[in-house]
């Protein structure tokens, strides 16, 4: 009984969302349509892989696909969907619902969205290639397969991002999540690069070998079941269906350990309180940034400056592209036999050239501003006294830019120093550093006025991940667009590059800064009057409903 109200809950909720929305329908609408794409393809691909014509798709695909369906649900709401929490469990922290029903409920919540439908069809390609192919008791072990890995899947998402949004909630280990993405992501690149040169190289008894034992991991254990009821080794199916099974309960469980501070909030993450620093309070106030004009404008840089490390959203942010922007360049630029993988890495690095050098850096830096097109609905109800106090347009953007640029300019400068210096080749400095100023200053001009015509609310949470229904692809798109057009308007960058050769080393650097400035100068100013022009309904897209 429970279980049916938090699903008619949600139901509810998501009809109410979409009155009077169509802008928010139209999301929907979008998503249901890539998920049917994903989900159609998906089913098509698996069912021609369990045919007993292809034994060797049938001992891999399942397998690995599987595998990187589960590391897609695990990373996915992390680096860029978020989590649809239209029922956060903060709204349940002054019922008396017990633990394990709450659990339930969210969980069955969770269930109905796009992605699980999406994933849902897909995985159905399992059972029916199984059924055409191997008979009626192989289908069933192969249904109880994809019943629990599609259990495990959301369990997994909730689980973890419920965790890591406590952990960065968390200011005394917010080092130690810094850490932790950082190893992660050290971890990720290289065993991606080498897994592709692994593959490029492995016979299918390599492959096969690899399958079997990631078949019995929880990665790839419920997939896996389906491969073996094909083979006929009905018990071996059933042990990687429980297998899937315990997965999905230790991951409640844990997600159930973390929920109730989700629901409460993280009161204790401050820390111990310091005593107050000497000075007045305006010194105080500036801190570490007193070499700011004591304005209105530097108060303003400060307060962004703290925002963005504070909010536990905005730090996921910074600390995505930290990840990526170290990974990245290495990845277009040192990986291959001259780099730093060895001879045995049959990926080429990238020619020599200042121009293929400046056209692989200048994603890097438009990936950097993209954090801002949705810069509003971090604020959520907070920027109504912006509007109430007549702070100008362009003061508003200009301190939001300056504010983001603390962090992420220093951080521009090393990952150019580094990348270069890894590489071999320090007279690249300027070019990296160059290349990488000017594509984020015109993505963040591109991003701040997306951030103005584009808004969206987020739920009220402490969980960083979280999005409303239908926000995940909103995330996506204006991401997108922003990132298109920033690329788009990066390209003679690029173009100064071939035309100028190897002058544009030492050219890049100050052009680079050059056109960056110049970029985000005009974006302040047609971003600052558009919110002069259209502060209340600005205020009226962000503004959580429900």
């Amino acid at each position: 009984m429970a279980v049916s109200l938090f699903a008619r809950l949600k139901l509810r909720v998501l009809r109410n969302g979409f009155r009077g929305k169509p802008a928010r329908i139209a999301m929907f609408v979008l998503s249901l349509f890539f998920g049917v794409w994903f989900g159609g393809g998906g089913c098509l691909a698996l069912i021609a892989s369990m045919q007993p014509a292809y034994p060797e798709l049938t001992a891999l695909v399942p397998v690995f696909a599987g595998a990187l369906l589960v590391i897609g649900w695990l990373f996915g709401p992390l680096l860029w969907f978020g989590v649809d929490e239209t029922l956060t469990p903060a709204k349940f922290a002054l019922l008396p619902i017990p633990r394990r029903t709450l659990i339930t409920g969210l969980l069955t919540a969770a269930l109905l969205g796009v992605p699980v439908a999406a994933t849902l069809v897909a995985t159905s390609g399992l059972v029916i290639g199984t059924a055409l192919g191997h008979g009626a008791v192989a289908a069933v072990v192969s249904a109880l397969g994809v019943v629990v890995g599609l259990l495990m899947c959301v369990a997994l998402s909730r689980a973890v991002t419920s965790a890591f949004a406590n952990l960065l909630g968390s200011r005394r280990v917010r080092d130690l999540a810094a850490i932790g993405l950082a190893l992660l992501a050290a971890l990720l690149g290289p065993a991606q690069i080498f897994g592709i040169s692994a593959l490029s190289r492995a016979d299918f008894s390599q492959l096969k070998g690899f399958a079997e034992i990631l078949g019995w991991t929880p990665l790839a254990a419920p997939w896996s079941a389906s491969v073996s009821a094909a083979q006929g080794d009905y018990l071996a199916g059933l042990a990687k269906v429980g297998i899937g099974a315990a997965t999905t309960a230790l991951l409640l469980w844990w997600w159930s350990a973390t929920i109730e501070r989700a629901m409460l909030g993280a009161t204790d993450a401050s820390g111990p309180r310091r005593a107050a620093g000497s000075g007045s309070p305006v010194t105080r106030f500036f801190g570490r940034l007193r070499w700011l004009p004591a304005t209105a404008e530097g108060a303003m840089v400060v307060r962004e400056a703290r925002y963005w490390w504070r909010d536990t959203r905005r730090r996921a942010n910074l600390i995505t592209f930290a990840v990526l922007g170290v990974f990245l360049p290495v990845l277009f630029n040192l990986g291959g036999p001259s780099g730093l993988l060895g001879d045995d890495v049959d990926i080429e690095p990238l020619p020599d050239n200042p121009a293929i050098r400046t056209g692989a850096m200048v994603f890097v830096g438009v990936l950097a501003a993209v954090a801002v097109a949705n810069q509003f609905g971090f604020d959520g109800t907070a920027y109504a006294l912006h509007l109430a106090t007549g702070v100008p347009g362009r003061r508003e953007i200009l301190s939001r830019v300056l504010g983001y640029s603390l962090y992420i300019v220093p951080l521009i400068v090393v990952i150019s120093v580094l990348v270069t210096v890894l590489g071999g080749n320090a007279a690249e400095i300027p070019l990296r550093i160059g290349t990488l100023l000017g594509a984020y200053g015109v993505s963040l001009a591109a991003c701040v006025i997306v951030s103005v015509f584009g808004p969206y609310a987020l739920p009220e949470t402490s969980n960083p991940f979280a999005v409303n229904t239908g926000g995940g692809l909103t995330k996506s798109l204006l991401a997108l667009v922003a990132m298109v057009g920033s690329v788009a308007l990066s390209s003679p960058l690029i173009l100064a590059a071939a035309l100028t050769g190897d002058l544009w080393t030492w050219l890049a650097l100050p052009v680079g800064v050059a056109y960056g400035v110049g970029a985000v100068w005009l974006g302040v100013i047609i971003g600052g009057d558009a919110v002069d022009r259209r502060g209340p309904e600005l205020l009226a897209a962000i503004t959580p409903r429900g």
